[in-house]
């Protein structure tokens, strides 16, 4: 028998299995409500059934027809820890395309891909870690700090942005059934959490109120509010003195009295231990279990809910509210259809046939494509002929397939390094050279290396350098990191800026540096030195590909930076400062860098002929803006138009600069468009210092640019940006 054939016999038995369940118990009733179902079966456990279910680790009932189930998967850019899977670009490249339809169409193919192999795994018996459909995606933290290891996961340091990519990312995920889910997303970490990563377990973060509702929450409201997110992750550290486990305010009073949440709430893993061991807001285990459940806890990853019997026993809790928290719970399962018919659930007619598939590797380079960012290109030396004479590849990550996968990743055995891609690029006849040079994190123990010496022989170089998720990451994970993750300084590793030097010192053609990163690099070092700079983040399995597609211009360059590149960490405040003073784009007065928002490409634009409906406008009125954009050059291309909103007259704490409104476009060669914007009330309500989004009258402009409206990006290359003054009354 084939593997085929294996797989169907295994499906149709644990079909049979599960329809013996359905003829004998009430809660496989599919003509009553999932949430009488959810009551029924909760009502029909014994105490200790209960307990155990509170775990992500949840085991089977066999009395009542209850299969067992582990909570924990992940599907940060695909579904993650569980063999075969199209490895998207990591949650920073998402940010980067400025692409919500996108991310929306990738995260349901990620999707698909779960439920597929879901169907597979529950027929051989595999119902361990990373085999089920709840998954604990996104991370919609702000990123805040570049410093941070895993900002990386993130969508970026704007809370606008983010929510966009964010619900997109959901709606994806959980697909569009009246009644089902396709699979469920969870929103972490809530709340305020970006670093240190060392001190992540008993940190406390205390930002003031208008940080707290115009920086950190926004993101989680619209999950919550826009795209129904059906998790929440508690964040390991505190807020205002209290664990994020166990804060009443974070987890009843915002998420679910305020923002009408209605989903389950599960702890980071071990987060609860730090009520207890971190945070010393507990005196013993069952105070824990109980603070955490009384707050909304609904599921324990990890081990303190083990005592959920004693807590109760001591008269810490009632059973009463277990069985709420626990309805809550099974509801998921419900939804999921894990209680009903197969056929009854419009996603299980998904097969094996969708699981890195070729329709999903070419969404994944074309995720990869739209993400990579132009920073510099000298005189144009960009794109490169595919018929160049001669060419060489280096760097410590040319050939590098761990730079492509970040963290939280898939296996698919269809990576594409970059050299690779350059390789399947250029033409047979293209005397195409390779070394990787120097090794990624420290200087090369032989004294001798001819490595820099081929740029001397070639028409250009592409150099491959970077961080990679073993410098930067969590930190149980980012084993080169001497920082647990965390990064100290922005630099590329010190053998690398020497390799660059030496590479650069002995060009004779035009030096391209490709930059493999999830977070800012300082530059200050190279940037002079390299010809142009190609910014390809973490981008997944066919990152070598779509950096082949932009430097050879198959494709023009159009993703634009969703976190400002400071100079040097001298730019930045101390990390554990959670104020925002002096951080992103939005209160930075340093110029950076490269800003929020730049980008450039093969292809220059236009904008011209700003129209709004009023010049002033009261509260409860609407305003609508036209511009016209002109591709002025004769390659087409992607152009990202960006709305700022700028407070001329008014409270010195407001933003520098707001984003209200952005919107991908393509531009034929030589032809303009008309694009629209619509703004309501409540895009023009500001936070004031109590956190309160309040209408404050005074001056405005709203500036359409291609990037952060600042100099910088001006001087940089991006497009003049065109401005249109309003006054709120």
């Amino acid at each position: 028998m084939n593997k085929n054939t294996v797989i169907i016999i295994l499906i149709i038995f644990s079909s049979l299995s599960k329809s013996f369940s359905q003829n004998c118990f009430k809660w496989y009733d599919e003509s009553i409500s999932f949430e009488e179902r959810a009551a029924l079966l909760v009502n029909a456990m014994t105490l200790e059934e209960k307990c155990l279910q509170f775990l992500n680790e949840a085991p089977s009932i066999p009395r009542l027809g209850v299969p067992e189930y582990n909570w924990w998967n992940e599907a940060l850019h695909g579904v993650a820890r569980n063999g075969k899977a199209t490895i998207f670009p990591q949650g920073i490249a998402m940010g980067a395309t400025f692409n919500p339809s996108l991310i929306q169409e990738m995260a349901s193919a990620i999707a698909d891909e779960g439920r597929a192999k879901f169907k597979i795994s529950q027929a051989m018996g595999n119902k361990g870690l990373y085999a089920g459909l709840t998954y604990w995606s996104p991370n919609v933290n702000i990123f805040r700090d570049p410093r941070w290891g895993r900002g990386q996961e993130t969508y970026g340091e704007d809370p606008f942005l983010t929510s966009n990519i964010g619900v997109a990312f959901v709606n994806g995920l959980q697909g569009n059934d009246p009644k089902y889910f396709k699979s469920t997303a969870c929103a972490k970490h809530f709340a305020v959490h970006s670093g240190p990563e060392e001190l992540r377990h008993h940190f406390n973060a205390n930002p003031s109120k208008l940080d707290l509702y115009e920086t950190y929450l926004p993101a989680f409201e619209a999950l919550v509010t826009k795209a129904n997110v059906q998790g929440v992750m508690s964040a390991y550290n505190a807020v205002y003195g209290e664990p994020s486990s166990s804060s009443v305010l974070l987890l009843d009073d915002i998420l679910k009295k305020q923002w009408g949440f209605n989903g389950y709430i599960v702890s980071d893993c071990g987060a609860l231990g730090d009520i207890l061991n971190g945070h010393k807001k507990a005196k013993t285990i069952e105070e824990a279990a109980a603070l955490a459940m009384q707050s909304g806890v609904n599921l324990n990853c990890g081990w303190v809910y083990n005592n959920l019997i004693n807590s109760i026993e001591q008269g810490l809790i009632t059973e009463e509210l277990l069985n709420e928290r626990l309805q809550q719970l099974y509801l998921i399962r419900f939804k999921l259809g894990f209680f009903d018919k197969e056929e009854s659930n419009p996603f299980n007619n998904v097969t094996s046939e969708v699981i890195n598939s070729e329709a999903h590797k070419h969404l994944a380079r074309k995720v990869a494509q739209q993400s990579i960012v132009l920073l510099k290109n000298k005189n144009n030396v960009l794109p490169l002929d595919k018929n160049i004479k001669s060419l060489y590849v280096t760097g410590p990550f040319s050939a590098s397939s761990n730079i492509l996968m970040a963290n939280y990743y898939g296996m698919s055995s269809n990576l594409v390094t970059v050299l690779e891609g350059v390789t399947d690029k250029v033409s047979l006849g293209t005397s195409l050279n390779y070394r990787q040079g120097v090794l990624p994190f420290t200087k090369n123990l032989n004294p001798l290396n001819w490595a820099p010496k081929v740029s001397g022989q070639v028409e250009a170089t592409i150099l491959v350098a970077g961080i990679s998720n073993e410098i930067e990451g969590e930190e149980v994970d980012a084993i080169a990191s001497e920082n647990k993750g965390d990064r100290k300084d922005l630099k590329l590793p010190q053998s690398q800026i020497d390799y660059i030097k030496e590479i650069s010192k002995n060009k004779k053609g035009p030096l391209i540096l490709v930059l493999g990163t999830g977070s800012p690099v300082s530059l200050e070092e190279i940037e002079l030195l390299v010809d142009a700079i190609v910014l390809m983040w973490y981008p997944g399995e066919q990152g070598g590909n779509a950096v082949a597609d932009i430097i050879f211009g198959d494709v023009a360059p159009s993703g634009h930076l969703p976190i400002t590149f400071p100079k040097n960490v001298d730019q930045l405040p101390a990390f554990t400062d959670y104020s925002m003073k002096g951080r992103t784009y939005k209160y930075m007065t340093q110029e950076p860098l490269y800003p929020f928002g730049f980008g450039l490409s093969y292809a220059t634009s236009k904008f011209s002929n700003a129209t709004i409906s009023s010049e002033k406008l009261k509260k409860g009125e609407s305003l609508n803006i036209s511009i016209d954009i002109t591709n002025e050059s004769t390659t087409n291309f992607d152009e990202v138009v960006q709305v700022y909103l700028v407070a001329e007259n008014n409270e010195d704490y407001l933003p520098i600069y707001n984003l209200k409104a952005f919107k991908r476009i393509f531009l034929k060669a030589q032809k303009s468009k008309t694009i629209k914007f619509t703004f309501s009330e409540k895009d023009f309500l500001q936070t004031n210092l109590e956190g309160k989004k309040t209408w404050m009258k005074g001056d405005y402009k709203l500036i359409i640019s291609n990037a952060l409206p600042s100099k910088r990006s001006i001087d940089l290359g991006s497009s003049k940006p065109i401005e249109v003054s309003i006054k709120l009354k």
